[in-house]
């Protein structure tokens, strides 16, 4: 079996050391060098060529976000960032790097011991299997959507993993303030999501904000679970769509889960909601989606060609859960239509 070559680039000592002893401990995973800086990794990939590279953001002598911007159009390979609490990681995605992870303190030894057994390990062998033509694909020119004909009150749910955060950001640029309220789960870690729900909002005409329990899902609103330890439900109270935050055990490996998302939609909302399954590694949202069409819901599967990893898709159309497959460029203009169609 091939190993996957990894080479981790991370300028503490017994952190490098850690990450080293640990993945080789990984029947699928080798690490074939080290380096303390951009210019030593520089030097490592020509010298090794490894199939992924860990990448941490702070470095010395040249960060590692400047590092990536200069690698990419020259060595394209597939990068997992590690990352303490930072929007710098945002820049990262969009300057190609796969996924990243947060990185841990040394002395939180649940955290560490679940980072380098698990985290880590499951980012590198997803990050081996990227298609790195579509992580920088996204919405560079924002298009007009559609106008809704208005009508039922329905509500729009979106499920991502590994590249997701560049996906769903292109079709948040897309839709325009007139479209149903949004809720979404897109797996990452905590604090990250508060990051990259205002960095959204920013650049879109819909608002963007990380959901709270009680916040009413609107028309022009995206609500993004927390990333962390709390699922996010859709619940109706008063005769309102709301969300609901619950602390509780990962589901498929995750929290929040997708399918946790999706099963409260298609218990709640039913057949006046739209389900939007994007890319990502393994099954998390796929029996929710399926549970979604089976209650009357549209349900809208990203294509293969245009999947950073397709793997969630691809498990929700095996199990039928997937109306329709598109691009991620003709999401926005399936959605409207279907929207238009309810």
């Amino acid at each position: 079996m091939h190993r996957i070559r990894v080479l981790i680039v991370e300028d503490s000592l017994v952190f490098r050391e850690l990450l080293v002893q640990n993945l080789n401990r990984d029947p699928e995973i080798e690490v074939v060098a080290t380096a303390r800086d951009p210019y030593e990794a520089r030097d490592a990939i020509i010298k090794y060529k490894p199939d992924v590279m860990t990448l941490d953001i702070e470095l010395p002598r040249m960060s590692g976000l400047e590092f990536l911007r200069k690698l990419m159009p020259q060595y394209p390979m597939p990068v997992v960032m590690i990352s303490a609490l930072s929007t710098k990681v945002f820049d990262a995605l969009s300057s190609g790097a796969v996924d990243f992870v947060a990185k841990p303190l040394v002395t939180d030894r649940s955290r560490l011991a679940e980072f380098i057994s698990t985290e880590l390990p499951n980012k590198i062998k997803t990050a081996s299997v990227a298609r790195l033509g579509n992580v920088r694909r996204r919405a560079e020119d924002v298009k007009m959507s559609p106008v809704l004909k208005g009508g039922k009150k329905t509500i729009i749910a979106i499920g991502a993993s590994t590249g997701g955060t560049e996906a769903i950001a292109a079709l948040a640029q897309e839709f325009g303030p007139d479209v149903p309220g949004i809720v979404v789960v897109q797996h990452m870690p905590a604090g990250f999501t508060k990051m990259y729900a205002e960095r959204l909002n920013e650049k879109c005409r819909v608002t963007v904000k990380e959901a709270v329990s009680g916040d009413t899902v609107l028309p022009g609103r995206m609500l993004i679970a927390p990333g962390g330890e709390e699922h996010m439900e859709l619940v109706m109270t008063g005769g309102e769509y709301q969300v609901r935050c619950r602390k509780a055990p990962k589901v498929n490996g995750h929290c929040p889960s997708v399918d946790v998302l999706f099963d409260s939609v298609a218990r709640t909302a039913g057949k006046n909601a739209l389900g939007i399954i994007l890319t990502g590694m393994g099954g998390d949202g796929a029996k929710g989606l399926l549970a979604m069409r089976q209650a009357g819901a549209r349900t809208i599967g990203q294509d293969e060609s245009s999947c950073v990893v397709y793997g969630m898709p691809k498990v929700a159309y095996e199990l039928g859960a997937v109306e329709y497959q598109e691009k991620l460029s003709d999401i926005v203009r399936k959605t409207y239509a279907l929207l238009n169609m309810m």
